[in-house]
């Protein structure tokens, strides 16, 4: 897929795009997590294995938390950007980093068309969003964020993982915006070229993650 053709996408997702909820959004967090966010992003930027020097994608990346910790991380060297199809994401997650005074480039666009050069990232994150896709969709996502992935470079994805029946926030979620089953997340990124590392359980609600890695091998046609 060409530049043109990714600006001329950027303009459509047929996932859900969080417009009111984004001012609450930090708050939901904080409730799912029962005040363990931060603890919750030291583990996703850990199970990444994010060093100091490298250059960081966080799609889907809402208010802005994950990246600040990824900025963190990667220091002086290192360089983080986010995307969002929400716009009022994007204005909040702006505020977010002005304010922990760090530099993260955030930018609207969607998952399905990344506004990136190939071989532009040694990670690429993706936090509870793959659930907001339809099944297509993810399947585009995956694929871009092989392309802009580095040989050798890492994808993490987490997710909730079930669609069971659940009481309080965490099943009002679900009914409304769906889970993913790991052997699906697992499948996605296979198919895209990706190569499967890790995979597991977060520790924290039903949530699970998949660790993949970019080979040297020829990327699949976009």
């Amino acid at each position: 897929m060409t530049n043109v053709e990714h600006q001329d996408a950027a303009a459509r997702t047929s996932g859900l795009v969080l417009h009111g909820t984004a001012r609450y959004y930090d708050f939901l967090a904080w409730l799912v997590m029962r005040g363990r966010e931060g603890s919750f992003r030291e583990k996703v930027v850990d199970l990444a294995r994010v060093h100091p020097g490298d250059r960081v994608l966080d799609v889907g990346c809402g208010t802005g938390t994950l990246a600040i910790a990824a900025k963190e991380r990667v220091g002086a060297a290192g360089t983080v950007h986010g995307i969002d199809p929400s716009p009022e994401m994007i204005i909040r997650a702006r505020r977010k980093v002005r304010k922990a005074g760090v530099e993260v480039r955030l930018k609207q666009a969607i998952v399905e068309a990344l506004p990136f050069d190939d071989e532009s990232f040694d990670v690429v994150l993706s936090t509870l969003m793959l659930h907001h896709l339809p099944p297509k969709a993810r399947q585009t996502c995956a694929r871009e964020i092989r392309r802009v992935l580095k040989p050798g470079g890492r994808a993490l994805v987490v997710d909730f993982g079930s669609s069971a029946k659940k009481k309080g926030l965490v099943g009002h979620l679900h009914r409304r915006h769906g889970s993913v089953k790991l052997d699906n997340i697992i499948d996605f990124l296979s198919q895209a070229g990706l190569n499967i590392v890790e995979s597991g359980e977060m520790g924290m609600k039903d949530m699970q993650f998949v660790l993949a890695t970019a080979s040297d091998a020829e990327r699949p046609g976009c």
